[in-house]
Formats: structure tokens, sequence, C-alpha cells
């Protein structure tokens, strides 16, 4: 649904994207990651036609972005990181005023406006001025606007900064509804969003792509070894860790404190798999072992490590 081959944009003498390709599948949700400062804004502008790039191309649907821009940007719902919303017009209006510059047909209009509202969670404030809603009521907004004409494809920049828990967990589940009906690109710095949403991943840093793949494929990518999280009743700890690294396969042991008290986490070689004889000397050993379960690493240990290794490869 979408291809992106080679695009760059350079400011000057700073190049802000360089070269970066990737691919969309139709009704997939893609998160875009990248600290702050990475060129993602800059991408999600140069896919939507917002801005053109300095060499490369996108294509949408079928359409050439630079040559067949107005096409191409009729099947494209884009909400901005700092959407534009008029706040002396009601919620029902804008979306009404959206639907129209975005060429909805003027019968279809009405049906269009309450359509979005409703899945967009807005039917108690659709009367209300924008200036006077909340922070997530006016994401929930912008979100409505990108969706008010049907697009194949939306593309959020993100859309929870600066909301609260509650409101992240509401943005991120009608987020995760639109997958299959819509191809949705999600750009942000929040990881963990990511994690909870998209489908596949791509993280750019310093304007270059570092890495494309699904969450799973960028930790066997970047794992070099696997970690146990040990619970244990008793057991000084010191004694435990040098009896843990005695463990053939075992690289390094630490403790750490929780909640409930003492946990131990054991890193361990690929090639060994050491939970059963783990647990024997635990059980021999009278420690009282009450929870055993393998780690893997979270997307923000996968991201530091691969834009760590593109910063230091940049040197």
């Amino acid at each position: 649904m979408i291809t992106v081959e080679n695009l760059s944009k350079t400011y000057g003498e700073r190049r802000v994207v360089d070269d970066i390709s990737f691919g969309v599948r139709q009704g997939e949700i893609l998160g875009f990651l990248g600290p702050n400062g990475a060129g993602k804004t800059t991408t999600m502008r140069m896919l939507t036609g917002f801005i053109p790039p300095s060499g490369g191309r996108t294509v949408v649907g079928g359409f050439d972005m630079a040559r067949e821009g107005r096409a191409a940007r009729r099947i494209i719902g884009y909400q901005p990181e700092n959407p534009p919303l008029y706040g002396e017009m009601t919620v029902s209006e804008y979306l009404g005023f959206a639907a129209r510059i975005k060429g909805v047909a003027p019968r279809s209009v009405s049906s269009r406006v309450a359509r979005v509202i409703e899945r967009c969670g807005l039917g108690d404030v659709d009367g209300r001025l924008l200036r006077n809603l909340s922070k997530g009521f006016r994401q929930r907004a912008a979100i409505a606007q990108a969706l008010v004409h049907d697009p194949e494809v939306l593309i959020f920049d993100e859309p929870t900064i600066g909301l609260d828990p509650l409101q992240i967990i509401e943005i991120r589940n009608l987020i995760k509804g639109l997958a299959g009906d819509h191809t949705v690109i999600l750009s942000s710095h929040i990881l963990p969003e990511v994690t909870m949403t998209c489908q596949r991943v791509v993280i750019i840093n310093q304007g270059r792509l570092v890495a494309e793949d699904t969450y799973e494929g960028l930790q066997s990518r970047v794992q070099r070894a696997r970690r146990l999280f040990v619970r244990l009743v008793r057991g000084e700890p010191g004694a435990v860790n040098a009896a843990f690294a005695g463990l053939e396969g075992v690289i390094r042991v630490s403790e750490d404190a929780d909640t409930e008290g003492l946990v131990h986490r054991v890193e361990y070689s690929l090639d060994h798999d050491i939970r059963e004889d783990l647990a024997r000397l635990a059980v021999e050993q009278g420690w009282g072992l009450l929870e055993l379960h393998r780690e893997d690493l979270s997307l923000e240990e996968v991201f530091l490590q691969l834009t760590t290794e593109e910063d230091l490869d940049a040197q």
C-alpha cells in the first residue's frame, strides 16, 4: 500500500532524512520509531505530500506522490503532531468543515461526521467548542478529521503525546481498531505505544533507517543472551549469586529489589537452557523458589541497542 524508496530531505547542508526505504502492507499498523530529532515528523510530512523530498519517492495506493500528489492525498488521512483545530468551531462544525474540504459529497457529510463522532467517542462533546475541550478530546477530534473522508491510509504523528494514562489507553484502542480497514503509520518516540499497537516497526536515528522488522524479529537481532527472573524466599544474596554463576552457560547474575523483596536476574548464553538446573539448585538449597520466568528484551532495550550501535558506527 505504501512504498518509500531512497527518501531524503536536506535543509541547506543539513540532511534531516538520509536515503530511507521501507514499505507498509495493506491493512497493517506500522510503528515509525525514533528519538526526538531523528527525522520522524519530516518523513511524515513527505509521505503526506505536505513538503517535497530532496530525493527519492513515495508511492501511496499506487499513486506517485510527486507526479500524482492530488490523487495520493485523497486516500490519506493525516493527524499531524500539532493538529490544526479551530477553537471557535464546535466539534461537529469542525468535522463537517474537514469533510467538505476533503471532497466528501455534500449529501454524505452529515452521515460521515456522525460516524466518526461515534467511532472516536466524541458524542458527549460534539456540540462544544474545540477550545473548551480537554487535551484528550482535542486529540480525538484530530483523529476524527483524519478519518472523516474514510481514507485507505492513515498517518498519525505522535497521537498520544501530552495525554494522561487513561487517555493514552483510549487512543491506543481506537488506533488498534483501525487495523484491517485502514493502513496505518504511527509515528512515536513513546516505545510502549508501539509495542501495544503496531504489528511491525521501522526505527530511524539521525535521519537514517536503523531497522525494519517485527518486534520479535528486532529482539532476535540484538539479543545475545537470555535472561531469567528468579524470586526466592530465602538465601543470602551473595551465596545465591555465586551458586547461580557456577551453572554452565551463565554469563552474569545480578540482584534487584522490588515491592515484594529481592529478585535475581540471571543472564545465560543462547545455546544453553539453564531453567531446569537452576530450579533444581534452588530447591536443593532450600531457598524457597517462588517465581522463575524468562524475561525478553523490552522494546526500550532493543531500541537503545540499535540506536547506540548506529551512533557508534557514525563516529
